[in-house]
Parts: C-alpha cells; sequence; structure tokens
C-alpha cells in the first residue's frame, strides 16, 4: 500500500512539473490534426525493402499485432501497473491506422512521443529508446508501413487508471526522464560495437524490457540492461558480465540471436517472439554487431559452471526430478536436441534470480518452432501436482546441480508466483 501511494504522489508531482507547459500544451492541441488529406507515399523498391529490415529491427511487428490479428493491426493488450495500454493500428488505414501520417508526424512519435494529434503517447511504445533512430531510418520505416495492406481494425482505448490516464502529465514525465541516449553497458569504440550500439539501445530498444524500472515507469539508466521483471518472466541481466556469469560467448549469442536455440539455453516467452519477428531476420554482419556490442570490443570470458557441491543436492528434488522431468530431460539433465532442451549449465538455471525456473516449473512452456527447422517440445506444468515445499526442492535440485546456484528457494517464494 505504502508503495502505491508513493507511485500515485510520484505521478501527480511529475503532472505538477507539467502544469507549467499548460497553456502551451493547450494550444497544440487544440490545433492538433485529427482530419487531413490520406498520404500518398511513393518510394523506391530499395528504400521500402530498407524499410522493412529496419522495421524488423525495431520488432515493431511484435507490440503491434494483436493474437490472431492482422499483421500492424494494434489490439494487443500490455499490462502495466498502471492499468492496461492497448498497441494502435500502424497500417495505411486512413481512419484507423497512420494513412493520414506524414513523414514529420511519424518522426515527431518516434523522436518526441508526440502523437499526430498533438497529445503525447505513453511510454510503452518506446520513443524513449527510439530517441536515438537517424531521421533516414525513421523515414525509411514510415515508407515500408505506407506501402502495407490497410487494415480497418479500430484501436482499442488505453484503460489506465486515474491520475495515470492524464496524457497532459507525459509533458512532465518527459521533461524529468526523456532522455537523448542510454549509457553504454559495455566498454568499445569499433565500427561493429557502434553499430551494435545502435541496434541494442536503438532499434531493437532491448532497455525497454531489460532495464530496471521506477516507481513511475520511468528506466533506471544507471543500471542499464541488468535485468527486470516487466511482465510474468523476467528479462535477464545481459550486460558483459551478466551474460558471462551465465556462461555465454559470442559465437553461441550470435547463435541464440539468429536462432533462439545456442548451448546455454533457448529462447521463450517474450524473447521467443524476439527471436522469430526481428533478430532472426538480421543479417550476419548485424547479428556479430549486436554481440560485439552486448559483450564488449574485449569480452569477459564466460565463467565456468562449478562442481556440484553434493552438499547442496536435496533427496527430496532429486525424487521430483526422476519422477516428473527425467523422462524428457534425461538423469543427467543432457535433453535431446531439437527436442527437449538440455539443463546442465543451461541460462535459466544459471541465473541468480530464480525466478523464471520457478514460472516455467509452475507454468510450463508451450511447443516451440524456431529457425532453420529447430523446434522444441512443450514442457508440461507442475503447478497442479507440487506444493510450494515440493516446487521449491525441485528448483533448488536444479540450481544447485546444472546451474551453480545455492538452493536457497523458499517455499514462500514458489507461492508468491503462483
Amino acid at each position: 500500500m505504502t508503495f502505491g501511494r508513493l507511485v500515485r504522489w510520484a505521478f501527480v508531482a511529475a503532472v505538477l512539473v507539467a502544469v507549467a507547459l499548460a497553456a502551451v500544451v493547450a494550444v497544440k492541441l487544440a490545433g492538433g490534426k485529427t482530419g487531413g488529406p490520406v498520404q500518398l507515399v511513393k518510394a523506391s523498391p530499395e528504400v521500402v525493402a530498407r524499410g522493412k529490415y529496419l522495421a524488423e529491427a525495431a520488432d515493431c511487428a511484435a507490440c503491434h499485432s494483436a493474437p490472431g490479428g492482422a499483421p500492424f493491426a494494434g489490439g494487443l493488450a500490455m499490462p502495466s501497473g498502471f492499468g492496461t495500454i492497448y498497441a494502435t493500428n500502424i497500417t495505411p488505414d486512413p481512419d484507423n491506422g497512420i494513412g493520414r501520417w506524414t513523414a514529420d508526424d511519424f518522426w515527431n512519435a518516434l523522436h518526441d512521443g508526440t502523437r499526430r494529434d498533438g497529445q503525447p503517447l505513453y511510454p510503452a511504445m518506446p520513443y524513449t529508446s527510439y530517441r536515438g533512430m537517424t531521421r533516414a531510418d525513421s523515414d525509411a520505416i514510415y515508407a515500408y508501413l505506407m506501402q502495407l495492406k490497410p487494415m480497418k481494425v479500430a484501436n482499442v482505448r488505453t484503460a489506465l487508471d486515474f491520475p495515470y490516464n492524464i496524457r497532459l502529465g507525459m509533458m512532465g514525465w518527459n521533461l524529468l526522464f526523456l532522455a537523448d541516449s542510454p549509457p553504454a553497458t559495455s566498454t568499445g569504440n569499433s565500427s561493429a560495437w557502434q553499430r551494435g550500439r545502435y541496434l541494442v539501445d536503438v532499434l531493437g530498444h532491448c532497455g525497454e524490457c531489460h532495464t530496471p524500472r521506477g516507481i513511475v515507469g520511468q528506466m533506471e539508466l544507471s543500471r542499464s540492461l541488468t535485468g527486470f521483471a516487466l511482465g510474468r518472466v523476467a528479462a535477464p541481466d545481459i550486460t558483459p558480465a551478466g551474460l558471462a556469469a551465465r556462461g555465454w560467448t559470442g559465437a553461441e549469442l550470435r547463435t541464440y540471436l539468429g536462432r533462439g536455440i545456442a548451448g546455454p539455453g533457448s529462447a521463450f516467452a517474450d524473447m521467443h517472439q524476439v527471436v522469430m519477428l526481428s533478430t532472426r531476420n538480421l543479417t550476419a554482419e548485424d547479428l556479430a554487431a549486436m554481440t560485439t556490442y552486448l559483450l564488449g570490443d574485449s569480452p569477459p570470458p564466460p565463467m565456468p559452471l562449478p562442481a556440484v557441491d553434493p552438499a547442496t543436492t536435496n533427496a527430496a528434488g532429486r525424487g521430483t526430478y526422476v519422477a516428473l522431468c527425467a523422462g524428457c530431460h534425461g538423469l543427467e539433465g543432457r535433453g535431446v536436441p531439437n527436442t527437449v532442451v538440455g539443463l546442465v549449465g543451461n541460462s535459466t538455471l544459471r541465473q541468480t534470480d530464480p525466478r523464471n525456473l520457478i514460472v516455467a516449473t509452475l507454468d510450463g512452456i508451450g511447443p516451440e518452432n524456431f529457425p532453420h527447422r529447430g523446434s522444441l517440445q512443450a514442457m508440461p506444468g507442475f503447478a497442479d501436482k507440487l506444493s510450494d515445499e515440493q516446487a521449491a526442492a525441485l528448483v533448488n535440485y536444479l540450481r544447485a546441480t546444472w546451474g551453480g546456484q545455492k538452493p536457497d528457494v523458499t517455499a514462500a517464494a514458489v507461492k508468491a508466483l503462483r
């Protein structure tokens, strides 16, 4: 309850900051563009193709396409601690999408977080990262989107709680928190590092999920890419130190971004969608550049998996593993290539935070397809089969045996995630 009050008062403070700009904003909104001519964009095939590639690098389809809906037609619900925001239609439909938007309007949305009618966007649209995009890249993405088939899909109104539904408050929020670029999370200066920084921090907007958030939803840039649980599954630490601690090498990270499956693990939940809709489509050069930036020009050596300490294993956890898990993952946790993920040195098991392993144990993971005919069969959830104590014992066995982590997960931690 105390935290909730702090959030509310912090937001009110941001609104008060915006009051100083209220007169200017009121004039702007009064003259906001709601009608206007339908835009007909003529662009060369080369520009459109480049825009398509950039839109994939920017992962636009992931948020602007609802499950079972038309691509880019919006409707995806994005729950937050402040209510639910729905992604908008960005096809060239003139009434529901961006069909009346000019290239300048599109640029203003990406760079300043401002809609065509002059109202501020909520930062669920990652203009906080896209702000670093070049105008040429913005224009190319716009040209591509304007060649898509217009979809007459109405936008769903946001359902934010008061006072977060006051868009004017975003003026104060932007004044306080909008930065031109996040700090670099690795060390480098090569051309590959520079390109990778643009792909990771700007186009890929990785920090929007992997960076911790403050009480009013702002990215805490002093801890960029150190991991955060924006949803049920946490985005892990992807700083050089965080990746090295979980055993990632540059070669494996490139494979993971391009295929979704690599030595230390496989992409699941939101990251599976990122791979399938975005990173799998990048060139080998750009995948290498992303890897260079994430690890730095001089990557830290991957940490070896510690030897198993017999004192950290437990009979109860092993018994549950043998009964429920070994049939697929094997007694030694090796898994089955292209069928069942291996557990030995698995990146999820090596995370200091056990959240994702607990969630996977309770919820399971659906069947997943990957590029190059890769696939993993479904893993069932065991929430209905295991008590909190049994699930904690299983998770501790997995982490201590194949993740090199302390078996310190409690039944209370499991209960909190049911």
